[in-house]
């Protein structure tokens, strides 16, 4: 009875099927299962899958979006839970896109994949300048800054930025991941960020793997 329920919220958050996905994650605490095994066995499980089709281009930005929409729902059913189960983020992520770009549809793709592998998300926003970042990093708790940039004239942003935190002498204490349209894998060496992300399943795979060094 608990495999199904639980196949039964991966199927509806591959669908992008919000009210589904909540009635079936309500049925899952009702019928007692763990809060986790609802977790990773329902909601991340299926959000793995749809950032699998997405690396693979077997779905597309609007589909991605819809799903991490349901995963959502059904994480706001869970939420409540987590203290009392001892359910902890997988790490805390401060992510905008850069000083000069009013992008953000990447942006909020990574985030909600992000939130969708447990991760706690600060969203700066838009047009972030230097300083921003920088004050976030100030505040401690911080695993990863990840800045997006789709227009080359806004990259030197992200130089700028973990230049900033170096001379703030907190560089040391968060991890940096770029990614965007226009940036590569030599561009974030040649910066010195700690990881390239080109789409947004692959930013959460080179976040766990940061955070596990």
């Amino acid at each position: 009875m608990g495999e199904t329920v639980l196949k039964d919220i991966k199927d509806a958050l591959m669908k992008g099927d919000r009210a589904g996905v909540v009635a079936f994650t309500k049925c899952a605490l009702e019928q007692g299962m763990a809060v986790k095994d609802i977790l990773d066995k329902g909601l991340i499980a299926g959000m793995e899958i749809i950032g699998n089709k997405f690396k693979c281009n077997e779905i597309f930005i609007p589909e991605v979006l819809i799903s991490a929409k349901a995963m959502h729902a059904g994480m706001a059913i869970l939420e409540p839970q987590f203290i009392s189960c001892g359910i902890k983020p997988a790490g805390k992520v401060v992510i905008g896109t850069v000083k000069g770009d009013l992008h953000d549809i990447g942006k909020n793709i990574v985030s909600m994949m992000f939130k969708g592998a447990c991760f706690e998300v600060a969203d700066l926003g838009i047009d972030v300048p230097v300083e921003k970042f920088v004050d976030a990093a100030k505040k401690g708790g911080i695993d990863v800054i990840a800045m997006s940039s789709l227009l080359t004239t806004s990259m030197n942003s992200m130089k700028e930025t973990i230049k900033a935190l170096e001379r703030s002498g907190i560089r040391d204490k968060v991890k940096i991941m770029v990614g965007g349209a226009p940036v590569t894998q030599d561009f974030a060496n040649s910066i010195g960020a700690d990881a390239y992300a080109k789409d947004a399943a692959t930013a959460v795979d080179k976040a766990k793997e940061m955070l596990k060094r």
